[in-house]
């Protein structure tokens, strides 16, 4: 099994969500982010706009995790998760 092994910083990890049942995305999300170092992003890539799970990440993570949008697109929507 390999490892994770956080070997640079600015590294970018994808996330595709709309390949994960709905039920089950949030908490993949946060599974995601909380493997997160500072420094490293997670590139989220949705269908729609996630308002709501971002209220959630700010609530959650505060000033920890830095939201970005990269495209905010009818049907693609591309936001960097920044760990601080």
């Amino acid at each position: 099994m390999n490892a994770h092994l956080h070997l640079r910083q600015d590294q970018v990890y994808p996330f595709d969500a709309r390949g994960i049942a709905k039920r089950f995305r949030h908490a993949a999300i946060f599974g995601a982010l909380d493997a997160l170092n500072a420094g490293e992003r997670m590139r989220f890539v949705n269908d729609h706009d996630p308002l709501p799970l971002l209220d959630q990440l700010r609530n959650r993570y505060g000033e920890t995790v830095d939201i970005q949008y990269l495209q905010r697109n009818s049907g693609e929507i591309v936001i960097d998760f920044i760990r601080n």
